[in-house]
């Protein structure tokens, strides 16, 4: 309802200065000296007004729009897509009208024109300057727009940016917004998303499988190693059950690698998950193969007796 406030006031508002801009204009012809500023006074308002109404109507359109999807819901990903679309382009939209506005009220203003078109024999260099100058900013703004057509990320997409794990929270014409998992903001320039390479968790389902490494000695028993595993799983509600795997990745000098793979519905769910299996594989290891945990062994030669190996 404010928003609909918002429009009807400026727009009553913009409607009785037109009307009144006729005798403002008869009333300056006779009173030269109060009334010579009025008629461009008028023109600007009504020009100011009408570029709020059309602000406002973008923002209703953009809220109209949007109700239609839910971005709260757990299946999100369409509704991501299109948050992130009406976004940038309200954000264009805005841009525009702004800029349009502007000019609109320079051109109204005859001692303004003059000076345009005295300068008008320069501007192809100042042009060029103003060229080079802004080049970044451009480029930044365009980004922002190919951003928001082509969609490498959307809203609340998982990514990893500079090392860092979080999600995108804004998206505008020149940068973007990462909230980091431990509540700090990574803000960086759009280009950066067109020219250097990022993960995106989250690109085509909000699905995603976790790893978890654990290093042992080669005597323990990767049989009772899944047998755990799938009670573990069992036990919580974290896990999707969907993706289940233990498999022996790496054996190395002292100690064998096992890597499970486990899968959740989102990137915060697969984190706990992958800290709980870790943390639960490392008990069972403890309570039923201590003597499984990584060693090291030194073999000792001795010149009266047999060689023999003492674990340490």
């Amino acid at each position: 309802m404010k928003y609909y406030t918002r429009l009807v006031l400026p727009l009553l508002v913009t409607l009785a200065l037109g009307f009144s801009k006729l005798y403002f204009g008869e009333l300056s012809k006779t009173w030269e000296g109060v009334f010579a500023y009025l008629p461009n006074i008028n023109t600007v308002l009504i020009i100011c007004g009408f570029s709020w109404c059309l602000l406002v109507l973008t923002k209703i359109g953009k809220k109209v729009l949007l109700k239609q999807y839910d971005i709260s819901k757990e299946d999100n990903l369409k509704a991501r897509k299109v948050y992130t679309q009406i976004n940038v382009l309200e954000k264009v939209a805005n841009f525009i009208i702004i800029v349009l506005g502007i000019g609109l009220i320079l051109i109204s203003f005859e001692s303004i024109r003059q000076i345009g078109v005295g300068l008008f024999a320069s501007a192809g260099v100042a042009g060029i300057i103003i060229g080079f100058s802004a080049q970044k900013a451009i480029g930044t703004l365009i980004a922002g727009v190919q951003i928001a057509i082509t969609q490498p990320f959307r809203l609340e997409d998982a990514v990893v940016v500079e090392g860092e794990w979080g999600w995108i929270e804004e998206i505008n014409l020149n940068y973007v917004v990462v909230r980091i998992w431990d509540q700090r903001r990574l803000v960086l320039p759009s280009t950066y998303f067109l020219e250097k390479p990022f993960q995106n968790w989250t690109r085509t389902t909000s699905d995603i499988i976790g790893s978890v490494f654990i290093h042992t000695d080669y005597t323990i028993s990767f049989e009772a190693l899944r047998v755990e595993l799938d009670r573990i799983l069992e036990l919580t509600d974290l896990w999707d059950k969907k993706v289940k795997v233990l498999q022996v990745t790496d054996a190395k000098e002292f100690t064998v690698e096992t890597r499970i793979l486990v899968s959740a519905k989102n990137s915060p769910t697969v984190w706990d998950l992958r800290v709980y299996v870790r943390e639960k594989m490392v008990e069972f290891i403890q309570k039923n193969y201590p003597e499984s945990l990584p060693k090291t062994r030194v073999s000792l030669d001795q010149s009266n007796a047999k060689d023999s190996s003492k674990e340490i």
